[in-house]
């Protein structure tokens, strides 16, 4: 059942998915394209320049899924949302071994269709994948520290497997998340230095292991990107101290100072990092009072579990308190919190049933709001696409969700149908969790064979109506997306350019912010002014392609007599007539705020 929900949540969709947006969705989907084409799986690569600060299994699953279903912005997407389906049933499954199949389902279901999980795996980010093998090596771990388990080496090699996986995801985050909340939880549990229990996790055999798993890439990928070590903790412009000092100390640890080079990202506020997790867990959420009343006492494998779940989603958020941070960073201890909301679910209690009545009175308050702004925009005009409608904020967009700060009234007459199902979702919440508290049958007074089936009221009913109105919402979520789609992607300039005589193309600024010209073209470009942020390391890299220009240069080749396209943002248009003049700007096609140019007319305009 578990495994179903989550199936029609991120299987359903990839039906009719958006296209693949610019920023990070489209670099990763065109990086493990670029691997497959030129069988060069070691380098990642964008427009030919090195791309050496990620890990590359996510580029090697996405392009594994290119060669099954060829290469399609959905089959781009199917890697994450394979890794989302696997989660759910590795919770559950966790959450049923440690508290029975109810709780488990309960903890399945919670991860399934928290809102955090599925916001982050909208784009092609190995968060999710990440997650999964930490909740599979904290299960691995406390069954191999189980005294009734049969088979504890089994478990320690796959605590190991797991690790040497999430190395080659994360880098050394994979390892030190889960290493760390199980010291604590020996330290908690007074078998820090106890022979037997290390006899148990074999950590020889372990770490041989990892490093047969993830050595191998890390090994290549030094010797393909020299000099070999450098181990300087100074970090800026026009250096290049090969993949190593990259990846290890500048990636690593210079970021967790938040002294990394080039500095392309920004932190959440620590309060607020703490407190979204109240969003990220919705609509969960509202029993995480109950899981206060549960023991943590690590008498039974209940109460171990438990103390476990403790010390590991504690360690995750404590280690990012401390360090810069994004809001999907803490997704790895999501798993921890459902199982612990699972195991409180199950337990029931007066703060359960006050956290459905909570439950009930925020969906009834959202359900509102919702029929509250179609209301309000019913009367307002949808010409054009939505980016006509939003207020930019650009100082928002090196945070994930920085683009809901671009939301007006206005944009949501664009948005007309997925906030009707918006609502239509918050009213099946709140009406199902309403019910689940008036009186329904009492299993006790049933024949044994209906227990199980009739009862409509308490905590079950809850749970599936809270389940079901989520389900509702992300697709109305997903609706959402394809209306933003000119504005988050660069696809319809693309489609422009396809049909378009051939001539050179120019992206004005970043690689990031047209990256789905790339991958809906599959073709190189000239970057305007464009070396900085993530690309700029490795343009200094030896052998690079000089695919970098100023204006001057810029000028010069759009005033030949051979055909130049450019893509831009309306907004650049003033500076770009300053430079080469408004009669030489002649317009292909314009979409969600951005433009492709040519130099010369178009035969038949």
């Amino acid at each position: 059942m578990v495994v179903l929900f989550a199936a029609v949540v991120y299987f359903g969709c990839i039906v009719s998915p958006p296209s693949l947006a610019d920023d990070v969705d489209a670099v990763q989907a065109q990086i493990a394209r670029n691997m497959l084409q030129s069988g060069d799986w070691v380098t990642a690569r964008l427009d030919g320049v090195p791309y050496l600060e990620k890990a590359p299994l996510i580029y090697w699953t996405i392009a594994i899924s290119y060669k099954v279903f060829g290469v399609h912005d959905w089959a781009a997407r199917i890697p994450v949302a394979l890794s989302a389906t696997a989660l759910a049933w590795l919770t559950a499954a966790f959450g049923a071994w440690a508290f029975g199949k109810r709780p488990g389902f309960y903890a399945g279901l919670v991860i399934a269709t928290c809102l955090g999980l599925f916001l982050f795996t909208r784009i092609q980010i190995p968060d999710v994948m990440l997650t999964f093998t930490i909740a599979l090596a904290m299960w691995a771990f406390l069954r191999a520290m189980d005294d009734l388990e049969p088979r504890p080496r089994l478990w320690a090699a796959l605590l190991a497997v797991s690790l040497g996986v999430g190395l080659l995801l994360k880098s050394l985050v994979a390892v030190v998340f889960p290493l760390g909340a199980a010291a604590i939880y020996l330290l908690a549990t007074r078998q820090i230095f106890s022979p037997a229990a290390w006899k148990r996790l074999h950590p020889l055999s372990g770490a041989a292991i990892v490093i047969l798993i993830a050595a191998p890439w890390h090994i290549l990928a030094t010797l393909h990107n020299p000099p070999l070590f450098n181990f300087t903790l100074h970090s800026g412009p026009g250096e290049y101290n090969g993949f190593f000092w990259f990846f290890f100390i500048n990636e690593q640890l210079l970021r967790f100072l938040n002294l990394r080079y080039p500095r392309d990202y920004d932190t959440v506020p620590r309060v607020y990092f703490w407190l979204f997790h109240l969003l990220w867990l919705f609509p969960w959420s509202v029993y995480l009072p109950a899981v206060a009343k549960l023991s943590f006492k690590p008498v039974d494998r209940a109460g171990r579990m438990r103390l476990l779940a403790l010390c590991w989603a504690g360690f995750i958020l404590i280690f990012f308190t401390f360090s810069t941070t994004q809001e999907y960073y803490s997704m790895p201890c999501y798993p921890a919190l459902a199982l612990l909301l699972g195991s409180a679910l199950d337990a029931e209690g007066k703060w359960v049933r006050r956290g459905t009545a909570a439950l009930s009175i925020v969906a009834g308050c959202a359900a509102a709001a919702a029929i509250v702004i179609l209301i309000l925009s019913r009367g307002l005009a949808a010409p054009g696409d939505i980016s006509a409608a939003l207020s930019p904020h650009p100082n928002a967009y090196k945070l994930s969700l920085g683009h809901m700060e671009d939301l007006t009234l206005a944009s949501f007459a664009y948005l007309r149908w997925p906030l009707a199902l918006a609502a239509a979702a918050f009213l099946v919440g709140s009406l199902g969790t309403l019910l689940s508290r008036a009186a329904g049958f009492q299993a006790a007074q049933e024949p044994p064979g209906w227990r199980r089936y009739v009862r409509i009221g308490g905590t079950p009913t809850a749970v599936f109506a809270a389940a079901l109105m989520m389900v509702l919402f992300f697709h109305a979520a997903r609706l959402a997306m394809v209306a933003f789609d000119p504005y988050l992607s660069s696809r319809p300039l693309a489609d422009a350019l396809q049909k378009s005589p051939e001539g050179t193309l120019i992206i004005d600024h970043h690689y990031y912010y047209f990256s789905s010209v790339f991958f809906y073209t599959n073709r190189s470009a000239l970057l305007l002014n464009g070396r900085f942020m993530n690309l700029e390391y490795g343009s200094y890299a030896p052998g690079a392609p000089n695919v970098f220009i100023d204006d001057a240069q810029f000028k010069a080749r759009w005033l030949l007599p051979e055909r130049s396209y450019l893509v831009a943002k309306l907004t650049s248009l003033p500076r770009l007539q300053d430079i080469v003049g408004s009669t030489h700007l002649d317009t292909v096609a314009e979409s969600g705020g951005k433009v492709l140019l040519t130099n010369q007319p178009l035969p038949g305009r």
